[in-house]
């Protein structure tokens, strides 16, 4: 077990020196660089976030203003037609229902 956990401890120790001296070949970048890049960061989110909301708002309007209008305007139509139609059936009906009375009258008469 002794040779075990010496093997152990030095590839603990190779590792944090390999690890180390990676460290020292990065190419790390200067202050003045660092503020410059946050910066062209910060203004891209910035600007990404501002066209997602005007997206948004625009579409959110169009949806209100054309799709909103489209459905009561298809709702209105579809109501009147309907009302048309029962009013048409109430015709239909109104006459179906004077032929047959008339059919019995004049049945009854031919009987008598």
């Amino acid at each position: 077990m002794a040779k075990k956990e010496l093997k152990q401890s030095k590839d603990k120790t190779h590792f944090f020196k390999d690890f180390k001296a990676e460290l020292k070949k990065v190419s790390w970048p200067t202050p003045k660089q660092l503020v410059n890049n946050t910066a062209v960061v910060i203004v891209i989110v910035i600007l990404t976030a501002v066209i997602v909301f005007a997206l948004d708002f625009a579409f959110n309007f169009i949806h209100e203003s054309g799709v909103t209008k489209l459905q009561t305007v298809v709702q209105e139509k579809f109501s009147s037609d309907q009302e048309q139609t029962s009013q048409e059936d109430e015709v239909i009906e109104e006459n179906t229902s004077s032929e047959t009375t008339d059919e019995v009258n004049e049945t009854e008469t031919n009987e008598n």
